[in-house]
């Protein structure tokens, strides 16, 4: 779809970008010239990542950072810079989900994702930002939403309340850094199962078949190719003009649906409820053994 190259001379980091959306735009980004870094908790994931994008002809570094640490992002932002120069794109898409009851959540799990998905990406947000303002660089932010933002997510609320926070980020900060030449934008993707993501928020189906199909009018999940070209459209020189925006691409099922799990969820039982916070349970303890690695 892209000229080759068309991203070369583009220095850009990607949070979370070892696995999942944020592994496919980077390996996009590193595949049409840019210099890519990818920062997350698992540098053995990150790793094996940046091998693959090297493997392929591409460019790219990992930086293992909890991107709700305040300082441990300044100093990667630090280091990033000292590695070749400034960015100049960044794509905001570092986050946590998984489903439950809102009455059954405690505030540590509410923290766990408000402060990956809100803090941690403003705090990613500022420590570039203020760098580019200060020396006069033009540069792109795009942040990983979802369709939510506009419709409420019942059983998803800290993610639901944290996307929103971002989205109106991305619009306030769009009006107020524009007089820069620091255009930030947004894209609210609908279905693209990847594991992480479906372990959390789909657990006990199949992540080939869902039963969303019937809900969302084109009839099926999105393609990875989809939203690795709308991520790179939003990168690309040649749409400056284009700013403050939140593009739904969802094959439009949050118009028809809401966009949100509330359909299937609300007549779960709470022995299902149960089974559901044991998978999920499982599958944090093995991301944080794989942590550790």
């Amino acid at each position: 779809m892209f000229k080759e190259n068309i991203l070369s001379g583009k220095r850009i980091l990607v949070t979370g970008g070892g696995t999942g959306l944020g592994k496919e735009m980077a390996s996009e980004y590193a595949r049409l010239g840019a210099q890519v870094y990818i920062c997350g908790r698992r540098k053995s994931v990150l790793d094996d990542t940046v091998q693959e994008i090297v493997g392929a002809g591409g460019e790219a570094k990992a930086y293992s950072c909890d991107i709700r640490v305040a300082d441990a992002v300044d100093e990667m932002i630090d280091q990033i810079w000292l590695d070749g120069g400034p960015l100049t794109g960044l794509v905001n898409n570092a986050a946590g989900n998984f489903i439950s009851p809102t009455k059954d959540l405690s505030i540590r799990g509410f923290d766990a994702i408000s402060n990956i998905v809100l803090r941690g990406s403003f705090q990613v947000t500022h420590a570039c930002g203020k760098r580019w303002i200060d020396e006069k660089i033009s540069a792109s932010v795009i942040s990983i939403l979802t369709t939510w933002v506009w419709n409420g997510g019942p059983y998803t609320v800290p993610s639901a309340m944290s996307k929103a926070g971002v989205n109106i980020m991305t619009k306030s900060l769009a009006a107020e850094w524009g007089k820069y030449g620091i255009r930030l934008n947004a894209i609210s993707p609908g279905p693209f199962p990847t594991k992480g993501a479906w372990e959390r928020l789909n657990p006990n189906q199949s992540t080939a078949e869902t039963d969303s199909y019937s809900a969302i009018p084109m009839g099926r999940n999105g393609e990875m190719s989809e939203l690795r070209n709308l991520a790179t459209f939003l990168m690309a020189d040649g749409c400056e003009y284009l700013t403050g925006q939140n593009i739904a691409i969802d094959g439009a099922a949050h118009l028809a649906t809401g966009g949100n799990f509330f359909p299937s969820l609300d007549s779960l039982s709470d022995e299902t409820w149960d089974e559901i916070r044991e998978m999920i349970r499982s599958s944090n303890d093995a991301d944080k053994a794989n942590r550790s690695v």
